[in-house]
């Protein structure tokens, strides 16, 4: 039987953060991988970190207390779902995690000038200090394996394989107003026509594409084994310890021990069939959770007899998602998390044609409310000609992009007058022109007396700091007026294995099953399914994958 010190299953984050943990401690890993492309939901995801008292937030004088995140925390989780021995693990380890990771050269990440946590208001909360943001990373360091790295969702690219990030896309939309802007969106441009001649696809990474890309270049370094299209159909057992995995890969199976410790990092559930019965019911729902998220390890943890957690209040981290149908059948999802919602000139409204949310709130926010009423979901995002010409609407993209195909598709709705956009969505028409008369009203004053979008810094943040008097609203007048489907999604799933601090997953007897480990989205979240801040699903998966590897280093010394 072939042995390593240690086996992770899945490729994402966690998985990643504790194979090269333990590969630079000394430890031989395999990483099994279903899919044929590693990276899982963390490669198409923004990268950020949720960290505190980070050596970058240190530097920059914004070293944050434990008490007074844990007093965010607790105000957001709800002292019913509060777990202190988890979230003392997190807070106290996270910086320690983190420093290692970087230090072995397995992550990159700077702070992000201003990022505020996504209840800004409450006790605890900072506006600079917790968020890091991925640094890009050479895909071309990958060697062979960067035809293997998963990519994001061509809607997520620009020109069929460019990746930008956050700050990228303010340059794009500011390059007709800044010289500073054009100049960098001209060298971004440059790079791609280079790579286009050589690769698949720009190797400039960006977000959690840079992260996993540069994880895996330094753990591939360092010896680890990565196995793609391996299926782990059950766990090894020997007096109550989990020694190995039986996979099943290209028809043959094989089993494969672990002297140390196997790590579930499979990525929860979100695209399995089980996903249904643990989120509301609504009309259409989509995960951007890749299809070998199926839950694969609660069924072979279930099997040791490893405990679930109990339903949270939110068994998922919600995002709004459009979705274009092509003409082959498949689909082309785009989850809505900081390109639209919040730019002036851009209002969400449901199947009645009223407002029902603040536009500007946390996308897990905004999908939660959508849920609260079946007239919510779907739901609609429209604009006018000024807005859609500045920002875009979903896929549908700024000026001067010509989006007339996107139209011809049936994604993006497009009328000369309200009351013909009305008609296209089926909405009455006195009722859209109403709401967007009051909208209008609010925004030529700079506010919004309704729902208070762009009330707080995060809301202003997620706006448009250039536009004045109000960075997230102004009045719709321009036409023509456009409009596309939301529908309720989801980025993965929080509801997980029970664990100790140190990742070790818990039987139903309460105690550790020696040998078995859960991080990232199959680790019961400490968040609870509430959505705190930006990068609060990557934070915890770096700090718990790298806590799990540790752990593992001193049994294997015991």
């Amino acid at each position: 039987m072939k042995s390593w010190d240690v086996i992770v299953i899945g490729s994402g984050a966690a998985g990643f953060a504790t194979a090269v943990t333990a590969c630079c401690k000394g430890l031989s890993v395999l990483m099994l991988e279903k899919a044929p492309h590693f990276g899982g939901t963390s490669a198409i995801s923004g990268g950020a970190v949720w960290i505190n008292d980070t050596d970058q937030a240190r530097l920059a004088g914004k070293s944050g207390s434990p008490e007074a995140i844990k007093t965010y925390l607790r105000t957001i989780i709800g002292d019913e779902n509060y777990r202190p021995s988890l979230v003392d693990a997190f807070v106290e380890s996270g910086r320690e995690a983190l420093a290692f990771l970087e230090q072995e050269g397995a992550v990159k990440y700077s702070l992000r000038p201003l990022s505020p946590d996504y209840y800004p208001d409450e006790a605890g909360a900072v506006d600079v200090g917790r968020a890091l943001e991925v640094v890009e990373f050479d895909g071309r360091e990958l060697g062979e394996h960067f035809s293997t790295l998963r990519s994001p969702p061509p809607g997520m690219l620009l020109f069929g394989g460019m990746m930008v990030n956050r700050f990228d896309i303010q340059h794009f939309l500011d390059m007709r107003r800044s010289w500073r802007s054009f100049c960098h969106c001209a060298r971004l441009l440059l790079r791609y026509g280079r790579d286009r001649l050589r690769h698949h696809r720009g190797t400039r990474l960006a977000m959690g594409n840079a992260l996993i890309a540069r994880m895996a270049t330094l753990a591939l370094r360092k010896g680890l084994d990565l196995a793609l299209n391996a299926d782990v159909t059950s766990l090894i057992e020997d007096h109550g310890r989990v020694t190995g995995v039986t996979i099943n890969r290209e028809g043959k199976e094989e089993q494969l021990h672990a002297r140390c410790g196997v790590v579930l990092a499979a990525g929860g559930f979100a695209a399995g069939q089980i996903a249904a019965q643990f989120r509301p019911a609504t009309h259409q729902h989509f995960t951007m959770s890749p299809a070998t998220n199926d839950g694969a390890a609660f069924a072979l943890a279930g099997r040791v007899g490893a405990r679930e957690g109990a339903d949270l209040p939110s068994n998922f981290f919600w995002a709004p998602v459009s979705v274009l149908r092509h003409p082959d059948g498949t689909e082309e999802r785009f989850p809505h998390l900081v390109t639209d919602r919040a730019k002036p000139g851009v209002i969400a409204i449901n199947q009645r044609g009223v407002r029902f949310v603040n536009e500007s709130n946390s996308y897990h926010h905004f999908a939660s409310a959508m849920q609260q009423q079946p007239e919510n979901a779907p739901c609609y995002l429209i604009s006018d000609a000024t807005a859609m010409k500045n920002y875009g609407l979903g896929l549908a993209r700024p000026a001067p992009v010509n989006n007339d195909a996107l139209v011809k598709a049936g994604y993006l709705h497009k009328a000369e007058t309200l009351a013909e956009l009305a008609l296209q969505l089926n909405i009455d028409p006195q009722t859209l022109e109403e709401t967007v008369a009051r909208y209008n009203r609010d925004a030529a004053r700079g506010e919004d007396s309704q729902f208070h979008k762009g009330g707080n810094s995060y809301n202003r943040v997620m706006g448009d700091p250039a536009h004045k008097p109000d960075s997230c609203n102004a009045p719709l007048r321009q036409a023509p007026f456009y409009a596309i489907t939301l529908y309720t999604g989801d980025l993965g799933t929080s509801r997980g294995l029970v664990t100790t601090a140190d990742a070790q997953v818990i039987n139903q007897q309460g105690n550790a099953i020696a040998g078995l480990y859960a991080v990232g989205n199959d680790m019961d979240s400490i968040m609870a399914g509430t959505y705190p801040g930006p990068g609060i699903t990557l934070g915890p998966a770096l700090t718990f994958g790298y806590l799990a590897a540790k752990h593992m280093v001193q049994q294997q010394s015991l």
